[in-house]
């Protein structure tokens, strides 16, 4: 088999935006900062205090090792700090040309068949105790990484030849099927993030998931969980001169309005995943921060259950289409600042089309006349209790009101969130469905996929178009079946899409870096902000 290679400066190329998908950096908007080489040269040294929402990125209750941490595709910020990481999606500093490049890896090959990855190493990188990040380390990761609980483990069909050591710098992995997006997924999954076999084996895993030993940045100084993670700078970095910081801590926070009161009085100088609009509005006019809106990747969707009542039903399903109207809500409710969706695709990310042919349309006559027929409908309908998810579920609510169906709401935190999905009881979740690439992390199979716990659907010819999708090699093929995709769910009425939404990140003045003051598509709700690159002003 012939390899499609993808050395460093070709990877972008392979994986960029394509001409019929989004714009990968159009959506987001960055306020009361300029671009990075307005910044001026960046300076070594000094310590950076970054809040984190509790109710999500803010929670690593199960720690920071990637193979036992339950919470990965929240926890990528510190993830990327301690491992570095093999790949990472990085863009231009306007934010545009948004790309996978290598950064641990020196390059990634996928055959032209799509069947075989083979990840090629940089030479001399070690983990901060000094043992080779080698494809030896690299196979144990990926082979303890595939055999986690964690969501943010990717899925991979292996082939009986599996994963193997090629050379000392190099391993490949072989598949069932062709698997051409495998190297968009690595910056949100668990094979990303490479740690020390050594210490693994000589400490066991209790030790890792609290002071975990990578080749990343920076390293472990102390790890109270779900709380606060202190960081200092590996000074072994296989990127000289990096990173640039002395030390940066990673802070838990009760939400958006104590994260901002917290960046006021000066206790921090970042804040990533801001969600609710009106503190997004007064930190856009205060000259103390700098407000980077990034491009939305990811819609708002309705899951609908269908592998229980009532939304085993399709006319539930259609009453539910039929009764919501997610052009008032992003109008009423955020004044349109955020684009309203049909699909899985959204401005930030690949394969971006708004409209999707057939997309059943805001009837509430309709709606009342299917509920009746049902003899009523009660619904419970859930999300994560971030501002703009509890905002919208109280509109849907009263929308559905409107026609007569019995509605209840509920915030979930994170992991009881995951309790309700894998319990499989759940009838409603108003959660995100997509990905800069769909075929990555937290992308459409996540929510609609037969093997996802996270899917509320079970449906063969669904699973096969998004199978076709993720492993055709040309990128028109991909657009044409994910856009038959997004019409296969409309058609079923399997989950109703909304607006496009992406948080922001604020930043005191003086602090700038790739992810966190410029925009890069999200991953998995935040975007992977680079932390070698991060820097402050020394006064």
């Amino acid at each position: 088999m012939k390899p499609r290679a993808i050395p460093s400066l070709l990877l972008a190329s392979a994986l960029a935006l394509s001409a019929c998908g989004g714009g990968g950096g159009s959506g987001g908007a960055a306020t009361g900062t300029g671009s990075a080489s307005d910044a001026g040269e960046p300076q070594t040294g000094g310590e950076l205090v970054v809040l984190e929402d509790a109710a999500f990125a803010g929670s690593w209750p199960t720690g920071l090792d990637p193979a036992t941490n339950a919470t990965g595709g929240a926890n990528i910020a510190m993830q990327q700090a301690i491992y570095g990481g093999l790949f990472l999606l990085r863009t231009d500093e306007d934010g545009s040309n948004a790309r996978i490049e290598p950064h641990q890896a020196e390059s990634g090959e996928i055959s032209d068949d799509g069947l075989t990855l083979t990840v090629t190493l940089r030479e001399g990188i070690q983990f901060s105790d000094g043992t080779p990040l080698d494809a030896d380390a690299v196979k144990f990761n990926w082979e303890r990484a595939l055999a986690s609980a964690c969501t943010c483990k990717p899925v991979w069909q292996l082939a009986p030849e599996g994963i193997q050591v090629v050379d000392p710098l190099t391993v490949s992995v072989s598949f069932t099927q062709p698997n051409a997006a495998v190297l968009a997924s690595f910056p949100v999954s668990n094979v990303n993030w490479m740690i020390s076999p050594t210490a693994v084996e000589e400490q066991g895993q209790d030790a890792m998931a609290l002071t975990p030993v990578g080749a990343g940045p920076f390293t472990v100084v102390e790890n109270q969980l779900s709380s606060t993670l202190v960081l200092e700078r590996n000074e072994d970095y296989f990127r000289e001169g990096l990173p640039y910081l002395d030390r940066l801590t990673f802070q838990s926070i009760g939400g958006d309005q104590p994260a901002y009161q917290a960046l006021l009085a000066g206790q921090a100088q970042a804040y990533e995943g801001l969600t609710t609009t009106p503190l997004l509005e007064q930190a856009q006019s205060n000259d103390q921060l700098q407000v980077t809106v990034q491009p939305a990747t990811s819609p708002y969707v309705i899951q609908l259950n269908t592998k229980t009542a009532p939304f085993d039903d399709v006319r539930a399903r259609e009453a539910i289409y039929a009764a919501t109207d997610f052009e008032a809500i992003a109008e009423g409710l955020f004044g349109g600042q955020y684009p309203v969706s049909q699909g899985f695709t959204a401005p930030g990310g690949k394969f971006y089309e708004p409209e999707v042919e057939g997309y059943p349309e805001y009837d509430p006559d309709r709606a009342r006349e299917l509920v009746q027929e049902l003899g009523g409908l009660q619904v419970t309908l859930g999300t994560l209790g971030a501002y703009v998810a509890t905002q919208v579920n109280t509109a849907l609510q009263t929308q559905w009101q409107e026609v007569g169906i019995d509605v209840t709401i509920e915030d979930y935190s994170l992991n009881t969130l995951v309790q309700e999905f894998t319990g499989g009881t759940w009838q409603a979740m108003l959660q995100t469905a997509g990905a800069w690439d769909p075929a990555a992390g937290v992308g459409v199979s996540f929510r609609f996929a037969s093997t996802s716990p996270f899917s509320g659907i079970a449906d063969p010819q669904m699973d096969q178009l998004l199978t076709d999708a993720a492993a055709s090699l040309d990128e028109d093929e991909r657009a044409d079946l994910y856009r038959q995709a997004a019409e296969y769910i409309a058609e079923n009425h399997y989950a109703p899409f909304g607006l496009a939404f992406a948080p922001a990140n604020l930043a005191v003045q003086g602090v700038h870096g790739p992810g966190l003051t410029t925009e890069v598509p999200p991953l998995a709700v935040n975007p992977g902000v680079v932390w070698d690159e991060v820097w402050r002003e020394q006064s």
